[in-house]
C-alpha cells in the first residue's frame, strides 16, 4: 500500500527532527516584517493597502475589501502583534483491559434477586472518574436471564460462551466509565442474540459501544470531544477462521449479515485491514479529528511478550498514522513500545500491546496454560493530548496504573468478592485502603513488581520522548 498522503497534514505534530526548520521559516518571517517596516527604497510611494493580502492566524488568506485608491494619512505603521499561543485544554483516556465475566465472578455479585457489581469497581472509581473518557473491555455478551444456550442451559454462563447480566454496565457507569469496547472473541458467543441485544443494552443505559454496531451502516470508528480536542476511537477484533471467507470469532460462524455489526481483521488478509484503517483515518482527518486512537484484541494468550505478528501490525498502523494502539486478549500485561514510521521519521506511535486482564476467575494454579499470577494483573492506560491556542494539539503524555485484582472476604458482608485495586505508589497503606490481609498485601505487591517489569522501559521511552516533544513544540510556537 503506498504512503497516505492526506495523514501529512497532522496539525498535531511538531516533530523533534523539523524544529530546525520551524525555526528558520520564523525568522525569516521576522525579517521580512523588519523590510516592510522600514519600507522599499526603491518605491516612488506608500504601498496602496488595498493590494495587500495578509494572512490570519489560522493560514486564512485575508484580502482588504476597499477599493480606495486615497493614500493613506498616516506615515507610521504598526505591525499587528498576534497573540501569544497558550495551552487552551487537555483530553484525558483511560482504558482498562478485560472484564471477563466468569460465573464465580458474577456469582459474587449476587444481590437479592438481581446483581449489584459495585464492589468491582469500588477501588478503581476514582482513577476512572478523573479521566476525560474512559473505555473498558466487555468480554462477555448480554444475552439475558432467559437466553438458552446450545446446550440447552437456560440463564447467565462464564466460559467458554459467556452471558452475563445487565447489571455489569450499571456497574461499570455508577464506576464512571463512557464507553464499552465490545469486539473480542467473545462478542459472538451467544450469536445473533448476544451480538445485537449486548449493543442495545449498553446504548439503553447511556454508554458507548465501540466495535460492534447496533446497525451495518455506522462507521468503523466514532469521534469524541472534550475541550475542543477530538479524537477518533476505533476498536477491532482478530478473526478464528477455519475457513477465510466466513468470520467466526472463537469459532462461532458468524451470518453474512451479523459479520457486517462486527469489526474484525483476518490475519491471513491483513491487507484488508490495512485498507479499512486507511479509509477511517482519511474519514477521521475529514471530520476533523485531532489523533486516531486504535483498540485491538490480538496476540497469543499467557504470553507476557508480543509476537511478531503484532508487532508487523503494530508498525503498519504507525506508518498509516494511528497516533495510540491499546491491545488486549493475551490476558497478560505486555510490553510498551515507541514506534517510528517507516515513511515518515516524525511520525510516532505509543502502542501498549497488552492490557491484560481488568477482572476475571483465572487465578494463579486455575489455568494449565501458565504457572505464574500474570492473569491476574491488569494495567490502566491513560494518554493525555493537549490544545494550544493555535489548534495545535499533541500527545502530552501516557501512563500506566498497574491494576491487581483481589479475591477475598468483605470484613462488612463476610462474603467474597473479586477488587481492581489500582496499585498507586503515591498512597500509602494499601492494607488499610483496600482492606486487604496480610498475604494479599504481599501479592499485591508482587503484581506491581511483575507489570512494571514488563512495561518499565518502555514507558521510560516513551515518556522522555514525550517531554522532549513538548519543549520543543513549546519552543517553535513561542509558548511562555
Amino acid at each position: 500500500m503506498t504512503e497516505n498522503p492526506h495523514r501529512r497534514r497532522r496539525r498535531n505534530r511538531y516533530p523533534l527532527g523539523a524544529l530546525t526548520a520551524v525555526l528558520a521559516v520564523v525568522l525569516a518571517a521576522l525579517i521580512l516584517v523588519a523590510v516592510m517596516l522600514t519600507g522599499n527604497p526603491g518605491s516612488s510611494g506608500p504601498t496602496d493597502p488595498s493590494s495587500q493580502v495578509s494572512t490570519g492566524p489560522t493560514g486564512t488568506t485575508i484580502t482588504p475589501t476597499s477599493t480606495s485608491t486615497t493614500a493613506p494619512t498616516t506615515t507610521h505603521t504598526t505591525a499587528p502583534t498576534d497573540p501569544a499561543v497558550v495551552k487552551e485544554g487537555s483530553f484525558t483516556l483511560s482504558a482498562i483491559g478485560d472484564l471477563l465475566m466468569h460465573m464465580p465472578v458474577i456469582n459474587s455479585c449476587v444481590s437479592g434477586a438481581d446483581y449489584d457489581f459495585e464492589s468491582v469497581f469500588r477501588y478503581l472509581s476514582d482513577y476512572i472518574q478523573a479521566a476525560d473518557y474512559a473505555a473498558a473491555n466487555l468480554e462477555t455478551t448480554l444475552s439475558g436471564a432467559d437466553y438458552v444456550s446450545f446446550e440447552g442451559k437456560v440463564g447467565y454462563s462464564g466460559y467458554p460462551q459467556f452471558n452475563c447480566p445487565d447489571a455489569i454496565i450499571d456497574g461499570a457507569k455508577n464506576a464512571g466509565f463512557d464507553m464499552m469496547l465490545t469486539a473480542n472473541n467473545h462478542t459472538y458467543d451467544t450469536h445473533t442474540v448476544g451480538l445485537k441485544r449486548t449493543v442495545e443494552v449498553i446504548k439503553n443505559k447511556g454508554l458507548g459501544y465501540l466495535g460492534s454496531k447496533a446497525d451495518a451502516s455506522e462507521p468503523n470508528f466514532v469521534i469524541v470531544e472534550e475541550n475542543g480536542i477530538r479524537l477518533a476511537l476505533a476498536c477491532y477484533t482478530y478473526e478464528d477462521n477455519a475457513d477465510p471467507q466466513i468470520e467466526a470469532p472463537n469459532g462461532h460462524v458468524m451470518t453474512p449479515e451479523d459479520a457486517k455489526l462486527l469489526n474484525t481483521f483476518d490475519y491471513s488478509n491483513l491487507e484488508q485491514f490495512y485498507q479499512e484503517i486507511d479509509e477511517s483515518l482519511t474519514l477521521a482527518e475529514a471530520g476533523n479529528a485531532d489523533a486516531f486512537v486504535l483498540f485491538i484484541h490480538w496476540g497469543s494468550e499467557y504470553q507476557i511478550a508480543h509476537n511478531d505478528t503484532q508487532k508487523r501490525i503494530a508498525q503498519k498502523m504507525c506508518d498509516l498514522g494511528v497516533d495510540v494502539i491499546i491491545g488486549g486478549h493475551p490476558h497478560v500485561v505486555q510490553p510498551v513500545e515507541l514506534l517510528t514510521s517507516t515513511t515518515d521519521e516524525n511520525q510516532k506511535t505509543v502502542c501498549l500491546y497488552s492490557m491484560g486482564n481488568a477482572v476475571s476467575n483465572q487465578r494463579f494454579g486455575n489455568i494449565s496454560s501458565i504457572n505464574t499470577a500474570h492473569t491476574e494483573d491488569g494495567a490502566m492506560f491513560t494518554v493525555t493530548f493537549s490544545r494550544y491556542s493555535d489548534g495545535t494539539v499533541i500527545l502530552e503524555d501516557a501512563q500506566v496504573l498497574p491494576l491487581w485484582v483481589n479475591l477475598g472476604t468483605n470484613q462488612k458482608t463476610g462474603r467474597w468478592e473479586y477488587n481492581i485495586l489500582p496499585l498507586d505508589k503515591q498512597v500509602e497503606d494499601w492494607k488499610t485502603r483496600f482492606d486487604m490481609t496480610d498475604s494479599a498485601l504481599v501479592n499485591a505487591q508482587a503484581s506491581y513488581d511483575r507489570t512494571m517489569a514488563i512495561v518499565g522501559e518502555g514507558m521510560e521511552t516513551v515518556e522522555s520522548y514525550l517531554k522532549e516533544n513538548i519543549q520543543a513544540v513549546e519552543k517553535a510556537l513561542g509558548v511562555k
